[in-house]
């Protein structure tokens, strides 16, 4: 269960989603229970049939920004631009300091320290650092850093949605490639087992006695990033900043001492729970980065329940579903997706394991 490999399984390119459902809860719903394996088809606006009153679903509220940006070198060269530190370097900037970032650059031939690149009419932005593919770009003349990602940045859709240069500026992706609940900016990739929930499907299941609660993670683009050694316990897993508000702190764990189950509506959240659990099971409010890569053999403390999409094979977000719900009933309920052709990735059908 340490080997890579035994997180591969086949899916056909065509499962694939590279567009949303028109309606965000009328995706597939596949229901594992993980002590027996036994899986069960609905739709997700069933979901609320599964949740029960006095269970807590806790769902991650980060805000994905239109981080990709393109601009022209100083030579000519065409350039593609990833943020990955916006929060880092919005608190910067809002301390009076021009906004700096690290950040991914795509280019023939990538820009040294002192080159500069212009993003804008008014705006270039010059590499004051270089460690190997990560570069810190300093932004000049962009007084309003967000009125520029809303005017001249792209979503940063996952490598495998492509889309024409007209349509990944519209606002279909700057809608649906974003949770409804979505109010903290700093994300490049949303977390995705949240985009199935509706403002009237979350009325509903809080009218049946769920409870809900936000925490943050931030997602990066380290998620993306494939395992590249053979045995898994040897991956470094990226970090990302994370915050628990003291109140939803406070209701976890008053859930967790009542007894009542804490249902995580994705992987993100998952990782942010756990890492921030006490040895009881309680959780720490407050904020930091969070590394934790859980694979099996992981001993959860917090979570009872988890919403999620279908994950990449060999992924680090399949090794973690694989831990909480036993790999071969993993593996077999993908199988039964497949047959069943559910849509995969971000974009497709989703998963309840409890």
């Amino acid at each position: 269960m340490f080997a890579l490999s035994d997180y591969a399984y086949e899916l056909p390119e065509s499962l694939i989603a590279d567009r949303p459902e028109k309606a965000r809860d009328a995706s597939r719903l596949l229901c594992l229970d993980r002590q027996s394996g036994a899986v069960a088809h609905r739709v997700f606006a069933d979901v609320e049939k599964f949740l029960a009153p006095g269970d807590l679903l806790v769902m991650n509220n980060t805000r994905v920004i239109p981080a990709r940006l393109y601009g022209v070198k100083d030579t000519g060269g065409k350039v593609e631009i990833l943020l990955l530190d916006y929060v880092g370097g919005m608190a910067r900037h809002r301390a009076g300091e021009p906004f700096e970032c690290e950040c991914l650059i795509r280019a023939s031939k990538h820009p040294k320290p002192g080159g500069l690149i212009r993003v804008g009419p008014e705006v270039t932005a010059e590499v004051t650092a270089s460690n190997r593919n990560i570069h810190t770009l300093r932004f000049h003349g962009a007084a309003d850093v967000d009125r520029l990602l809303d005017a001249l940045g792209r979503m940063p859709l996952p490598p495998y949605i492509r889309r024409e240069e007209h349509y990944e500026r519209s606002a279909e992706d700057r809608r649906r490639y974003q949770t409804v609940y979505a109010s903290e900016k700093g994300a490049v990739a949303a977390p995705t087992a949240g985009l199935h929930f509706t403002f009237d499907l979350l009325d509903r299941i809080r009218k049946k006695g769920v409870e809900t609660v936000p925490v943050t993670l931030h997602v990066g683009y380290g998620t993306f990033v494939p395992v590249r050694v053979d045995d898994i316990r040897k991956h470094q897993i990226h970090r990302e900043r994370y915050h628990i508000p003291d109140d939803s702190a406070r209701a976890i764990n008053r859930a967790k001492k009542e007894g009542r189950r804490i249902v995580a509506v994705g992987t993100t959240t998952v990782r942010t729970l756990e890492y921030a659990a006490r040895e009881d099971g309680l959780v720490r409010p407050g904020g930091g980065t969070c590394d934790l890569f859980i694979y099996p053999g992981f001993v959860f403390r917090v979570i009872d329940a988890v919403i999620t999409n279908f994950h990449i094979p060999e992924s680090t977000l399949l090794m973690l579903v694989s831990a909480f719900a036993g790999r071969q009933n993993v593996l077999s309920a993908y199988r039964e997706a497949v047959r069943e052709r559910y849509r995969f990735y971000s974009y497709g059908d989703a998963m309840m394991i409890a």
